[in-house]
C-alpha cells in the first residue's frame, strides 16, 4: 500500500476519534453541572487567615453553622494566621479547586497586600476566584475625649490647626487604620505621626490613655469605650450608616466625600482560581440563602459589619470598582511590609 492510500485508509478512523473527542467535550458541561450539584461531598474547610476570635472569624463560622445545616455536610473553620492574612490565604489559593477548602477573609489579603509587599507567594488577581462578598466592613473614626473636635469637618481643622503636634494609631502598617490617616495627614497637610501597634487591642489602649489623639476602628472594639465615655466617635466611613450604629452619621454625611472616607473593606469568600464556574455559581448560591437568613443578619450587623452575600459578578464589580481607591491609598501613604 502506498502512502496515499495508507492514509485514506485513516481517515475513517480518524473522524471516529475526532467525533469522539467532541463528544467529550460536549459532555464537559453537563459533567462540571454534575459535579456542582453534588457539592459538597465531605467535609468543608473555611480557611481564615487571621487568629480566632475576630469579627472575621466569628462570620466563618456563622457561616459555616448554617451551611452544615443547610447542606448536610460539617463546614470547619482552619485558622491559619500570619504575614498579615497571606499564610492562610496562599494555602486556599494553592488547593484542589473542588469546593472543598474556601477562603472566608478581608479585603487585606484578598485585594490591599498585593500593593503592599513587592513578592506574594500568589496574586489574588489570577489566583483567587471571588464566590461572594459576605459583609461590607466600615469603621469608625474615634478619638481621646481631649479632643474639642465633635464632627469630622471639626476634626480636620483641629488637625490642621495643630500641624505636627497629632499622632493617629493603627493595627498595623498597611491596615486601613494607617491608610485612612496618612490620607488625612496629607489632605489638611497635618504632618501626624503614625504608631502601629501589634492588634487594634493594644491601640485603643493607648488612645483611651491619651498616648495618641485618634484613630479609626472597628466599631464592635470601641462602642463599648464609646458608651462609657472614654472615647468619642466622630463618624463611621461609608456611605451608609452602621446598623450597630444608627445614630452616628458618617463622614461622608458630613461632608468628606474624599474616597479616602467612603471606601470600605469586605468580607469575602473565595477560592482557588480554577474552581469550576458551574461551582462557583452553586456555592455562592448556598451562601447567598444563608446570609438573607434574618439570624445571620442580626449577628453579622451586631458586629458593625454590613451583610451583603451578592453574586460573583457583584463581588468582582466591587473589586474591581475598589482596587484601584486601595493602590492609590497605599500609594501615597508611602506603606510597605516586605
Amino acid at each position: 500500500m502506498n502512502t496515499l492510500a495508507a492514509f485514506r485508509s485513516l481517515l475513517p478512523r480518524r473522524r471516529v476519534l475526532a467525533a469522539a473527542g467532541l463528544m467529550v467535550l460536549a459532555g464537559l458541561p453537563g459533567l462540571a453541572q454534575a459535579q456542582a450539584d453534588k457539592w459538597p461531598q465531605r467535609t468543608v474547610r473555611l480557611v481564615v487567615p487571621f487568629p480566632a476570635g475576630g469579627a472575621t472569624d466569628i462570620t466563618a463560622r456563622v457561616l459555616g453553622e448554617q451551611l452544615s445545616k443547610r447542606l448536610g455536610q460539617p463546614f470547619v473553620v482552619d485558622n491559619r494566621g500570619g504575614a498579615g492574612g497571606i499564610t492562610g490565604t496562599d494555602a486556599v489559593a494553592k488547593a484542589a479547586p473542588d469546593g472543598h477548602t474556601l477562603l472566608v477573609s478581608l479585603s487585606t489579603s484578598m485585594l490591599i497586600n498585593q500593593y503592599l509587599y513587592t513578592k506574594m507567594p500568589y496574586n489574588p488577581m489570577t489566583d483567587l476566584a471571588l464566590i461572594s462578598q459576605l459583609a461590607k466592613a466600615p469603621v469608625v473614626l474615634a478619638v481621646h475625649p481631649s479632643v474639642p473636635a465633635k464632627t469630622g469637618p471639626e476634626l480636620l481643622a483641629w488637625v490642621k490647626a495643630n500641624k505636627g503636634k497629632v499622632a493617629y494609631g493603627s493595627w498595623g502598617v498597611g491596615s486601613y487604620a494607617h491608610l485612612g490617616g496618612a490620607a488625612m495627614s496629607l489632605a489638611q497637610d497635618a504632618d501626624m505621626s503614625h504608631v502601629a501597634y501589634r492588634g487594634e487591642a493594644l491601640m485603643l489602649q493607648d488612645l483611651i490613655g491619651g498616648q495618641i489623639q485618634m484613630a479609626f476602628t472597628s466599631a464592635l472594639s470601641a462602642k463599648p469605650h464609646a458608651d462609657a465615655g472614654k472615647l468619642r466617635l466622630v463618624g463611621a466611613t461609608g456611605d451608609t450608616r452602621m446598623g450597630v450604629l444608627p445614630n452616628l452619621p458618617t463622614l461622608a454625611e458630613q461632608g468628606l466625600k474624599d474616597d479616602a472616607y467612603r471606601i470600605v473593606g469586605f468580607v469575602g469568600l473565595g477560592g482557588p482560581a480554577k474552581l469550576p464556574p458551574a461551582l462557583i455559581e452553586r456555592i455562592s448560591t448556598e451562601v447567598q440563602a444563608v446570609m438573607a437568613l434574618p439570624e445571620v443578619r442580626e449577628r453579622i450587623v451586631s458586629m458593625g459589619f454590613t451583610p451583603v452575600g451578592g453574586t460573583p459578578a457583584q463581588f468582582a464589580a466591587v473589586y474591581k470598582r475598589d482596587a484601584p481607591i486601595w493602590e492609590k491609598l497605599v500609594r501615597q501613604s508611602g506603606a510597605k511590609a516586605d
